[in-house]
């Protein structure tokens, strides 16, 4: 029998007579071979959720006809509950046509909805871990951060797999980072190469939670200014990440969707893309800007953070845990470094430059921190470049001479473990910490998922007469 594919429609359930209707006419079952006067029968798979109508000479119904501007034309009309039941509740279904053949499934978003909340649903009743997928995985502090407050709240998690473009970036992950073990699949390579790698996905698993950062260069107000772009979507190695991003969300299907970058990126062309699609693949979105300071972190970053949950979880922001508003200051995390130690320099040439960048209006400054600092602005990706805005260290006995943060204080700003950034160069660990998060801030998204999963989970434990309105 010739199955290739004829025919794919979306087609409205309607209602004729209190009970679901589905009417097909004209060329869609005439492509089939389904024609006026033709005997069929009818086969429904609950498990699958799939309505077969397949033609037979000796078969139960027979196809009607309508003339239509004098041509007579086929007419399929199923208007039952004994074969439309399966379908309650959907507004639309899918009409597949193959020849001889009309199958009539829900809607493959429908499909997907359903796939990963009972997949969700049996680890929690069955206490198997969540797996996880990271993706811009860099040095993984946010699969760390978030796994740690899921496990807060008794919610096991293990690392499925892992994207990251940069194969020393992930080296160090695999050697250092506790999420990592020896089942995840290290992914090194471009997000865009790997997603379209059809041998490759399909040995991907499914995940539970999918977690991203999507590189922020092309959406950051310095990145925008220092690549020349008119917007994020410009940039020419990570402005069109949002397809492979929404791509890799269709094929591994989590079940929540975390997703983190600079407050900027919410106005950007692919948020909004991000938004209707997810929209569109059945996730409810919850957004919300976390600022470090409000987690008595001393770097003062702020952060966008998505979470999207299939419909059918719910989920509040509210709900987030803060700590107590505590002052910090930074001789809690400054490291002894000799006063001769030649990392103190005059660094006469920024200082320079904030002389000329105020005489043009440019309003840029030096960041100057004291063991009495009670904050440090945003310690970029590139601070091993001693880029002039951000935080230098006064020396304690010479005014005129700074330096740069040491690694484990750039880590403890942030209060990302230094685990993740043991055995690796300055420059690279600034890279990794730059980069990322603050940690408790994610920490804190982790329980809030922690909670809301355990919240679904006593939910299917209650008794059927006390859980009818779930």
């Amino acid at each position: 029998m010739n199955t290739s594919l004829i025919n794919y429609e979306i087609k409205t359930v309607g209602k004729c007579k209190n009970a679901p209707r589905i009417w097909l006419q004209g060329k869609q079952p005439q492509r089939a071979g389904f024609r006026a006067g033709d005997r069929y029968n009818i086969s429904k798979n609950k498990e699958k959720l799939t309505v077969t109508l397949t033609l037979n000479p000796t078969g139960s119904r027979m196809v009607s006809r309508k003339l239509v501007k004098g041509d007579e034309q086929p007419i399929i009309d199923l208007n039952s509950w004994e074969v439309l039941d399966i379908f309650n509740g959907m507004e639309k279904v899918r009409i597949i046509t193959v020849q001889n053949t009309i199958y009539i499934l829900p809607l493959a978003t429908e499909v997907r909805k359903k796939e990963r909340f009972d997949r969700l649903i049996n680890k929690l009743l069955n206490n198997e871990p969540l797996a996880m997928g990271s993706l811009s995985h860099g040095g993984g502090v946010l699969s760390m951060a978030l796994h740690q407050g899921l496990e807060h709240e008794g919610m096991a998690s293990a690392l499925a797999f892992a994207n990251e473009i940069r194969s020393d970036m992930a080296e160090q992950a695999m050697t250092h980072n506790p999420v990592w073990n020896d089942k995840t699949i290290a992914l090194i390579s471009p997000m865009q190469e790997v997603i379209f790698d059809e041998w490759t996905m399909d040995r991907i698993p499914k995940v539970d939670i999918l977690e991203a950062g999507i590189p922020c260069t092309g959406a950051s107000l310095a990145g925008r200014a220092k690549n020349n772009t008119s917007c994020a979507e410009a940039h020419k190695d990570v402005g069109h990440l949002v397809v492979s991003f929404l791509n890799f969300i269709a094929k591994v299907n989590p079940a929540i969707v975390v997703l983190e970058n600079v407050p900027a990126y919410q106005n950007t062309s692919s948020m909004w893309i991000i938004r209707n699609q997810l929209r569109d693949f059945g996730y409810e979105l919850h957004e919300i800007i976390l600022d470090g300071k409000e987690f008595n972190a001393l770097e003062h970053r702020k952060r966008m953070c998505l979470v999207a949950v299939s419909e059918g979880i719910e989920f509040d922001w509210s709900n987030l845990i803060k700590p107590a508003e505590t002052t910090r200051t930074l001789s809690e995390i400054l490291e002894t470094v000799p006063e001769n130690d030649p990392s103190w320099s005059e660094m006469n040439y920024l200082k320079d430059k904030e002389t000329r960048d105020m005489q043009a209006g440019k309003g840029f400054s030096m960041q100057v921190g004291t063991p009495e600092s009670t904050k440090v602005g945003t310690i970029g990706t590139g601070y091993a470049k001693n880029r002039s805005t951000e935080i230098k260290i006064q020396h304690p006995t010479n005014p005129n001479l700074l330096r740069l943060l040491t690694p484990n204080e750039h880590a403890k700003c942030k209060g990302i473990p230094e685990i993740l950034i043991t055995d690796t160069s300055k420059t690279m660990a600034h890279e990794l910490l730059g980069q990322s998060i603050i940690f408790d801030v994610f920490v804190s998204v982790g329980q809030l998922i922690g909670t809301t999963l355990k919240n679904i989970k006593e939910k299917f434990q209650m008794p059927m007469s006390m859980a009818v309105n779930w």
